[in-house]
């Protein structure tokens, strides 16, 4: 992975080395500007990708002699010769726990290191957390606007950037708090556990019960197989007569469809609900087939809804399905769970809350995996010290300065257990304990200090890379998902909610104010 790099990083590696200054001791934090979505917060991930992809840093001979062939002619051998035993095993990294939420301009990773190796690894760590961090808080925000009930399914493979996005996508989409993903490969590579139902041209396929073969299915018990067809042609008609619609307008294509569906998968039979009439086909011929399935033992579990006002439909089919299930004795019927997708957002999800629902799964492809609201996390990789020296960029956008030296990142929890906020202080600065008044000042009003007392104090950063090595074992995946939601959870609501919260505040100490002060107007 070490040409994962954007050209100008092996350039400017290039100047460093014959600068002589390529071992110079230096920190560069990795952050985002703005919080994602107009929300005060994101989650941390792909910190685990970039950690393996540091251990295993290497130019081979064959990326070595690439390089000779697109750097310029006059570059040295002996550089090529430098960057053929070039590995990250003098880098340390200090980072957040993948998982954590994180706010805008807080470092959520720290690495240190020989100057040449630390710019290396700029553009390939943006791009191992950038866009896994903008899924992961793009589907956590699915997650709280469906509430903790609702299941969620990533559903994004054919609408993702290219195989490698649509992998990442389910990945951290399942951090995020989906429960399912549809892209079989990701459940083989990741663990993740993967549903799916039927598509409309599975049911377009079919015209007629005639064509449906096998034509037997045997009770679950055991026993003499049944003609599965007739029994549910005879189920239809009882099914119209409850629900007062001609049998004629069910159609018989869609029927087979589900019929052979049935006969293939009896212990996992779901119907596509809209590929025709929804309330005079689709849902009569899925009772039909439900209750057939039933008298032989067997039970359906779930249908789908691709098309239409998704909320009123779903409402109108719970009580087709309570009314089977009453008038049938059939009790479970009533709790056949509703899927739902169909080009799915937020907006979505909020008329489902508003107008109330039957809806049990929710499917979401294109509005997850792309994040159309905001196609980047927008992270930035910066140096903040060199040869022990505080590093500042200057800019009159005060959102653009970077905050310089090597620091320790604390989050502060008031009495009721949620953070207030968000503290940087110098490495060598003595850490802030609970119930120590502190001076800070906070970014974006720096030309005041305010007084805070926190409950409790909790340093962010661990070291998780050194040597060459990763220091600890990696979490699981659900852990990462576990860890998510509990970060999620600790936060005041005001901070929390999706549309306009309250500003997480983040601060410094008036030590490191001090050395912003004297680096900016030495820099004037």
């Amino acid at each position: 992975m070490a040409p994962l790099a954007d050209l100008y990083q092996l350039t400017m590696a290039y100047g460093h080395w014959r600068a002589g200054r390529h071992r110079a001791p230096a920190a560069a934090e990795l952050f985002f500007r703005r919080g994602p979505f107009r929300g005060a917060w994101a989650l941390a991930a792909g910190l685990a990708e970039g950690l393996r992809c540091l251990r295993a840093f290497r130019f081979s001979a064959a990326d070595v002699a690439y390089l000779r062939s697109v750097l310029p002619s006059t570059t040295e051998d002996a550089f090529f010769d430098y960057l053929a035993n070039l590995d990250a095993s003098e880098v340390t990294v200090s980072a957040v726990p993948e998982g954590s939420v994180v706010f805008a301009r807080v470092p959520f990773l720290q690495v240190k290191g020989p100057l040449l190796v630390v710019q290396l690894l700029e553009t390939m760590l943006l791009c191992l957390v950038s866009y896994a961090s903008l899924v992961a808080t793009n589907a956590a925000r699915f997650r709280l606007l469906a509430g903790p009930e609702v299941k969620l399914m990533e559903m994004g493979l054919r609408r993702a950037q290219g195989p490698d996005g649509a992998l990442s996508a389910s990945k951290y989409s399942y951090i995020g708090g989906f429960d399912y993903t549809s892209n079989v490969l990701a459940g083989k590579l990741y663990g993740i556990p993967v549903r799916g139902t039927i598509a409309h041209s599975f049911i377009m396929s079919f015209t007629s019960l005639e064509e449906v073969q096998p034509r037997e299915l045997s009770p679950l018990a055991g026993g003499e197989p049944v003609d599965f067809p007739a029994l549910a042609e005879s189920w239809l008609g009882r099914v119209c007569e409850l629900l007062q619609t001609p049998t004629e307008k069910a159609n018989r294509g869609e029927l087979a469809a589900f019929v052979s569906y049935a006969i293939t998968f009896p212990r996992n039979f779901q119907g596509l609900l809209d590929t025709y009439c929804v309330r005079r086909s689709g849902t009569p011929n899925f009772c039909a087939v439900a209750l057939a399935l039933h008298q032989l033992g067997y039970r359906a579990i779930g249908v789908r809804l691709d098309s239409g006002d998704l909320a009123q439909q779903s409402k109108e089919i719970r009580r087709v399905l309570r009314a089977c299930g009453a008038h049938f004795q059939v009790p479970w019927f009533e709790t056949i769970p509703i899927a739902v997708s169909n080009d799915i957002s937020e907006q979505s999800l909020e008329e489902f809350s508003r107008e109330g629902s039957e809806i049990d799964v929710i499917g979401v492809g294109t509005n997850l995996v792309t994040c159309p609201l905001q196609p980047s996390l927008g992270c930035v990789y910066k140096l903040v010290e060199v040869n022990g020296s505080p590093c500042l960029k200057l800019t009159e956008d005060e959102e653009k300065m970077t905050i310089p030296g090597t620091k320790m990142i604390y989050r502060l929890y008031d009495a009721a257990g949620h953070p207030f906020m968000d503290l940087m202080a110098l490495e060598e600065e003595p850490s802030p304990s609970a119930g120590q008044e502190l001076v800070v000042r906070v970014l974006g009003r720096l030309g005041e200090a305010s007084k805070v007392v926190p409950t409790a104090v909790e340093p962010l950063h661990r070291t998780c890379f050194r040597d060459g090595q990763v220091c600890e074992p990696l979490p699981s995946l659900p852990e990462v998902r576990s860890y998510a939601q509990a970060s999620l959870s600790l936060l005041d609501p005001a901070h929390r909610r999706l549309r306009e919260p309250q500003p997480y505040p983040v601060a410094v100490t008036e030590r490191l104010h001090r050395l912003l002060t004297e680096l900016w107007q030495a820099n004037q």
